[in-house]
């Protein structure tokens, strides 16, 4: 009676975790995940220069986790959001080919129709000539990635360096203020291998 429970346990995760025929398919998203793309810069003062960038994703941010750094937000506002940013633990880096980069502190990931929608959020690097003179981009303290990926693990996002972020207490996201506004493109975006 045991083996009979137990082959029936079996055959039942195993078919729970079929994919189901005809139902969406998602592209394959398992850590450590490597992006590449290329990074448009298509600001009102950009000369549209292209580069390669690669994000590198070693987890997702959890839902406690995002909710904490998130909530700082509703509490204080863009500070309390950066101060609970800082003290996250590091969930990738973004960097340019033959670069070091810098540490990206929020990824969460969310499945949209047969693709999935990834946020990143990091304090971005703030120079000493900025720290002092505080211009108003002192005022734009992040840089929010927001990436669109297809079935087939390729897609679209865009990257703004310096950012207002906006937060949606229903769906618990956080977005860019006007998403509309595009400093930078990510096109021919891929999942390497």
């Amino acid at each position: 009676m045991t083996r009979l429970l137990l082959t029936t346990c079996v055959l039942a995760v195993g078919l729970v975790a079929l994919p189901r025929a005809g139902g969406p398919q998602r592209p394959a998203l398992s850590l450590p995940l490597h992006i590449s793309a290329d990074a448009v810069n298509m600001s009102n003062s950009g000369t549209g220069d292209t580069g390669r960038i690669n994000i590198y994703v070693s987890r997702w941010t959890g839902d406690d986790e995002r909710d904490q750094i998130l909530e700082g937000f509703v509490e204080g506002g863009p500070e309390m959001l950066l101060k609970r940013l800082q003290k996250a633990k590091p969930t990738g880096r973004i960097a340019a080919p033959g670069n070091v980069g810098y540490v990206l502190r929020y990824a969460r990931l969310t499945p949209q129709g047969e693709g999935a929608q990834i946020v990143l959020l990091t304090d971005r690097p703030i120079g000493g000539w900025e720290a002092y003179n505080k211009p108003r981009t002192i005022d734009y303290p992040f840089t929010l990635i927001q990436l669109h990926i297809n079935a087939i693990g390729t897609g679209e996002g865009k990257l703004s360096i310096a950012t207002k972020v906006t937060y949606d207490r229903v769906t618990k996201s956080i977005g860019l203020e006007t998403y509309e506004s595009e400093p930078i493109r990510l096109q021919n975006l891929t999942i390497e291998r």
